[in-house]
């Protein structure tokens, strides 16, 4: 009895503290977490201590404050937020975004906190440009997943380039890739006011009337919070007092609840099925174009690093240390900064130095591929021509072959087939390397998906569908391969010449 007793005990007290925990689970959160975008100044950004600031993060500051709970900010880029709160890995975002319908579809939005709209950037000197029937046929930037985005679209005959932030999008203006961006107002007036921008003004007709609000995954119990903190902070001069610190006037009246045309629908939402099978036509288009860029950056980058990896090996020492500095720069600085710096940096030194000088996106693309590519290359011939034993050579100057025949006859055919295990490495990394080129606004198969999610909030389906592309583009090249090395392996050919 007293052991039966004592097991009775252990149970009541294990159920107990499994009661326990279950009850402050469910107890409400004292923190909230919350995606920013610190790129988006003045709303959000890192100062020069690193640290996130901006009229957003003060407001969401301000709100956690009035309603008793502390905010955890989280980074994550604009056309990845309502993703993350679909999933709900993060409780709540703001990032200046405007309250649509398309979006209050997908997630529940706080009552309006701020009130904006659109407007046309252009560079000084462009005339007759004031209304969105003027872009007409012209190049627009825009941000992925944005109002001024959708805005773009409606233009007939407009050249919509994408770009994952604002900054960019003025970038692209000031390189004069673009004849105009659409974005907010207020963010495209503080950056050229505070950033190193010039020869930009802004349209001063705004095209729309937005308000920004709070987004929160559907249901969420924190989003009656989020409401109470902002109506305490409208209400106590609060806000009035963060309005005028970062933009030096009396804020406008908002109204309690977003207006009538921002609220959701109830449109059937189509199947897994049915958006996977939508979205193939561009996501096919843009592999297309994956595969241009792979196989001409891959044929400039055998021919270029081949020649760097020949003069890797050169007796005069500058050109060998030359060999050696190109290698090492483009194997240790990432791919990414490299299309930075010369789409967006290369555009820009020139035009500070008073010269007029912009790239092409794909130009662009094909030479940050290839450079990085013929650095790697150049290291896979380098240990393929050295992994040749040297009474190869010795016997070909025997026969009496010079230096560039017995590279060109006896070396490099059998260091091909040496190399032709991590060439193939090499070449399916470059494959998958190319979807960095959407952060120049290049639209390959990547960028594609990217456009269609910002549009109809179905990530999983549209990565896992780009995942299996890439999963078949890969699996063909590796085959690929390695049919080539057994046709180059002699053991292999003999053997089948044998049972012939």
């Amino acid at each position: 009895m007293t052991t039966v007793r004592r097991l009775l005990r252990s149970l009541l007290l294990s159920l107990s503290c499994l009661l326990l925990i279950v009850s402050m689970g469910r107890t409400e959160s004292t923190e909230l977490r919350v995606a920013v975008e610190p790129v988006y100044p003045p709303f959000e950004f890192r100062a020069a201590n690193g640290e996130i600031q901006g009229f957003d993060i003060d407001v969401m500051r301000a709100v956690g404050k009035a309603a008793g709970f502390t905010v955890q900010f989280q980074s994550i880029a604009f056309d990845g937020m309502i993703p993350a709160l679909q999933a709900q890995t993060v409780d709540a975002a703001i990032s200046a975004m405007t309250i649509t319908p398309a979006r209050s579809n997908v997630v529940t939005f706080s009552r309006p906190y701020f009130k904006a709209g659109l407007a046309i950037a252009v560079r000084e000197g462009t005339e007759n440009v004031n209304r969105l029937e003027d872009l007409s046929g012209k190049s627009i930037a825009v941000q992925i997943g944005t109002t001024g985005a959708d805005a773009a679209k409606q233009i007939p005959g407009a050249t919509i380039r994408t770009f994952n932030a604002a900054v960019l999008t003025l970038q692209e203006l000031s390189n004069g890739n673009v004849d105009a961006i659409i974005n907010d107002a207020p963010v495209m007036l503080y950056a050229i006011k505070t950033g190193n921008l010039k020869g930009i003004r802004i349209v001063n007709q705004l095209l729309t009337e937005d308000f920004y609000g709070i987004p929160t995954p559907r249901n969420s119990p924190n989003l009656q919070r989020i409401n109470q903190g902002l109506g305490t902070i409208l209400s106590n001069g609060t806000y009035t007092q963060l309005y005028q610190k970062w933009f030096d006037a009396q804020p406008p009246e908002l109204p309690a609840t977003a207006p009538a045309s921002a609220t959701g629908n109830t449109t059937a939402i189509p199947s897994s099925t049915q958006v996977i099978l939508t979205s193939l036509p561009p996501l096919l288009a843009g592999t297309l174009i994956t595969l241009q860029l792979a196989a001409i950056a891959v044929i400039l980058g055998l021919v270029g690093g081949s020649l760097i990896g020949i003069v890797r090996l050169s007796k005069v020492r500058l050109l060998r240390w030359a060999a050696a500095a190109y290698i090492d720069f483009f194997r240790g600085t990432p791919l990414l900064v490299q299309l930075f710096m010369i789409y967006f940096g290369i555009p820009a030194a020139f035009q500070a130095l008073g010269l007029t000088f912009n790239f092409d996106r794909f130009l662009a693309a094909i030479i940050a591929l290839s450079l990085n590519c013929a650095a790697y290359v150049a290291e896979i011939v380098r240990a393929g021509i050295q992994s040749i034993e040297t009474g190869q050579s010795e016997a070909a100057a025997s026969l009496g072959l010079d230096a560039m025949q017995t590279l060109r006859f006896v070396v490099f055919p059998q260091a091909l087939r040496r190399m032709l295990p991590p060439l193939g490495n090499q070449f399916i990394s470059l494959l998958k390397d190319t979807s960095l080129v959407a952060v120049i606004g290049f639209e390959e198969l990547f960028r594609r998906g990217q456009l269609i999610v910002a549009e109809n909030y179905r990530p999983f389906e549209l990565y896992f569908a780009i995942a299996l592309i890439y999963l078949a583009l890969t699996l063909l090249s590796s085959q690929g391969f390695s049919y080539l090395e057994r046709w180059m392996d002699p053991a292999q050919r003999g053997r089948k010449q044998f049972t012939k």
